[in-house]
């Protein structure tokens, strides 16, 4: 097997500290890199995934940052809840936030699904944060997860495999895609946990349950908002015309080339250069009025 290339290795040894807040009653989990005292970013996980999916990206995106990747309910080390709803997501990353660094001087970074959680946050809280962006997130329309969990295609009840081997083995995203094998293989060993009789997955199927009504997610917004695409992902060109439109023709439509839809599992490195060039061109504009 060819081994991973040294950045990454780099980035999976670099120094994190976990951490845990309460929001409404349950533990949530995070990982923090970076300077305490620097301003923070928080990374906001796809539905069914978690804080490590990270891990590859976060350290890359650490300087003048303090870069945070959350567990949302009922995802990763975080509590379950007999109930999920963006509302609450959001209000998870804004404590997370809060507890992790200077709020209104953060960004909230999320994908898929989690990029819904991030525009609603600031739709809910824009004026406390200075930045949202949502990475191939189909706001118009029902997350892949959502859609599988719905279909009956994935997201069933929990099967537990004998040995964390085979658990790993039956490791996929959804949609499917190509995927770098090392990080791949490091996503799939951090989803599973031990339970009765073998390895399971760490989400709660109920995820998948919570009531599917959108919010309004890009109505005035009192943030700076930019919204990534993957060329091979669920936002078609089209689709980042109307919603470029619906932001007032203000907000960037980012496309990563060559990108599928979990764009940190096949583009890391463009998808950090994208991030990387965002912000320091957010530090070096005036917002639009």
């Amino acid at each position: 097997m060819t081994p991973p290339p040294a950045w990454f290795s780099a980035a999976l040894d670099a120094a994190v500290q976990e951490g845990t807040t309460t929001v409404d009653g349950a533990s949530i989990a995070y990982r923090a890199w970076g300077d305490p005292d620097g301003r923070s970013i928080v990374l906001v996980h796809g539905g069914a995934a978690h804080s490590r999916w990270w891990d590859h990206i976060a350290p890359l995106l650490t300087a003048g940052w303090r870069v945070v990747a959350i567990d949302l309910s009922g995802h990763g080390d975080s509590d379950r809840r007999d109930r999920y709803s963006l509302d609450t997501w959001a209000r998870e990353v804004l404590a997370v936030v809060a507890e992790a660094g200077t709020t209104a001087a953060s960004v909230a970074i999320g994908h898929s699904m989690g990029g819904l959680v991030t525009l609603r946050l600031a739709t809910l809280a824009g004026s406390q944060i200075a930045g949202a962006v949502a990475i191939d997130s189909p706001v118009r329309d029902m997350a892949p997860e959502d859609r599988a969990a719905r279909q009956h295609r994935a997201f069933g009840p929990l099967r537990v495999y004998p040995t964390a081997e085979a658990a790993v083995a039956r490791f996929r995203p959804i949609p499917d895609q190509p995927t770098l094998a090392y990080i791949a293989d490091h996503v799939a060993a951090t989803s599973i946990r031990p339970a009765e009789g073998g390895w399971t997955w760490k989400f709660d199927p109920n995820v998948f349950a919570r009531d599917h009504l959108t919010p309004e997610l890009l109505t005035r917004l009192d943030c700076r908002v930019a919204l990534f695409r993957a060329e091979h992902g669920l936002v078609t060109p089209q689709q980042g015309e109307v919603l470029y439109d619906r932001l007032g023709r203000v907000a960037p439509v980012i496309e990563i080339p060559v990108a599928g839809h979990h764009i940190m599992l096949d583009q890391p490195v463009a998808l950090v250069a994208a991030l990387r060039t965002l912000l320091a061109d957010w530090d070096h504009s005036i917002p639009h009025g």
